[in-house]
């Protein structure tokens, strides 16, 4: 299946970019990747626009078939082409250690978010 082969591709390289570049740093380099690849016209992804520029992800081995399959895992909205949002949420789902990453960053996130806050009244 497509989305197998693609997570394979990703699954190395994610991590360690999000331990190179942290939360921000990542996110900022998805949104990057998001650019190169979308239809400038659009402002989005398209099958088209994939094809053109799979190369700069080192897709370019895939079929239309694999490409198409893998703008239909990231659509979530249905209307054929992927958003940036939609790009990065597919990033992340490609890539199962990242999404633990994320869910720690968040957790970790929340904890300080939670200890700044006081609710102790003396």
């Amino acid at each position: 299946m497509a989305g197998v082969r693609v997570a394979d591709d990703f699954q190395d390289m994610l991590p360690t970019m999000a331990d190179k570049l942290g939360g921000d740093g990542l996110i900022k380099e998805l949104c990057n990747g998001f650019k190169l690849l979308m239809d400038q016209d659009r402002g989005v992804i398209t099958f088209e626009s994939l094809k053109k520029h799979s190369a700069l992800l080192g897709l370019q081995d895939l079929s239309d078939e694999e490409l198409r399959s893998m703008l239909r895992e990231g659509d979530v909205n249905g209307d054929g082409v992927l958003d940036e949002m939609e790009f990065c949420v597919l990033m992340f789902r490609l890539s199962p250690e990242l999404m633990q990453e994320s869910e720690a960053w968040l957790e970790e996130a929340l904890q300080q978010e939670l200890g700044n806050s006081s609710f102790d009244h003396k």
